[in-house]
């Protein structure tokens, strides 16, 4: 289905209002002030602002350069050669080198005109203005994006839950029928909602995180934790007491995974029963001695899962 996006829109509405206004005017060139605005529409408002600040100093450092090149060299193609030969690599240095091909524009005014004027100067720099101007103001409108990361944080929490309660079915019943296509969907679920979540710090100049880029963060590293226990929990071909107490355990955190704090309640639960399994007949066999060194380690990375959990709150909170 054909789809214009918000920002096509407001490319389109920019980029004619600059012309617009800059013709009104009785600026010469007046649609370069079009390309300005089209260039400097950006995807979030920081960047719009970085890129218009980018373009503003390449265009005055090219005026410049025009300057003195053409006034010292002449108004004739060696010169141009000349002046982008030193242009380029300044803008570069300066971290201005987005703002390469709209200078050059201004500079080919300059060139066509052959001369250097008050007025001249004076037309190219409301040019500038103007196609900068308009791309700031319509890039304050920014829709909100909210209601698309909560869709985000619950879809990653239903994924987060199918997995712990495939890890319970397999301590259980060590059922290998699995296909664990959760696993990449999880994984591009939160590269999807960390990505819009910056996008939207970028969105605000005067707060530089949000709690949903804090919270997918998490998310992320937590689900590096559960990359880790997958295989330890896969490797436990040998069903013992401690496994079931897991299981149990498992089977209670897939129900409560949301962005409430109940880190520290399962984090309490795990210490009590790491003291129950002290308390627990030595293994009799090596098959149950390896099992039970692999639910330690599962656990270890369980308590790791629980911890980054809890930072997020404290922090957060």
């Amino acid at each position: 289905m054909y789809k214009i996006g918000y920002r096509t829109a407001k490319t389109a509405i920019g980029t004619a209002a600059a012309i617009a206004i800059a013709q009104f005017l009785q600026f010469d060139n007046f649609a370069s002030a079009g390309i300005l605005t089209l260039l400097c529409v950006q995807v979030t408002k920081k960047k719009s602002l970085r890129s218009s600040w980018d373009r503003f100093l390449a265009c005055i450092i090219g005026i410049a350069f025009s300057f003195v090149i053409f006034e010292s060299i002449g108004y004739n193609p060696l010169a141009i050669g000349i002046l982008l030969l030193f242009f380029i690599p300044t803008l570069v240095m300066v971290k201005a080198k987005d703002g390469i091909a709209t200078s050059t524009v201004i500079i080919l005014h300059i060139f066509t005109s052959q001369q250097i004027t008050a007025g001249l100067l004076l037309n190219e720099i409301g040019i500038i203005s103007i196609g900068i101007g308009v791309a700031l103001l319509v890039n304050l409108y920014m829709p909100s994006v909210e209601s698309e990361l909560k869709r985000y944080q619950e879809k990653i929490e239903v994924k987060f839950g199918v997995i712990f309660k495939e890890m319970v079915k397999y301590l259980r019943l060590h059922d290998y029928s699995w296909d664990g296509k959760e696993i990449t969907e999880t994984e591009e679920l939160l590269s999807k909602a960390s990505t819009l979540a910056f996008r939207d710090v970028e969105n605000h100049f005067l707060r530089n995180e949000n709690i949903y880029y804090h919270y997918f963060k998490m998310r992320e590293k937590q689900f590096e934790n559960i990359e880790r226990m997958l295989p330890i929990i896969t490797s436990i071909t040998h069903s013992v007491e401690q496994g079931e107490m897991i299981a149990a355990f498992l089977e209670e955190i897939s129900e409560a995974i949301h962005p409430g704090n109940t880190a520290i309640k399962f984090l309490n639960k795990m210490e009590d029963m790491k003291k129950q399994f002290k308390e627990m007949d030595l293994p009799d066999t090596r098959e149950e001695f390896e099992a039970r060194a692999a639910l330690l380690l599962f656990l270890k990375e369980m308590e790791q899962y629980l911890q980054i959990k809890r930072s997020f709150r404290d922090k957060s909170s």
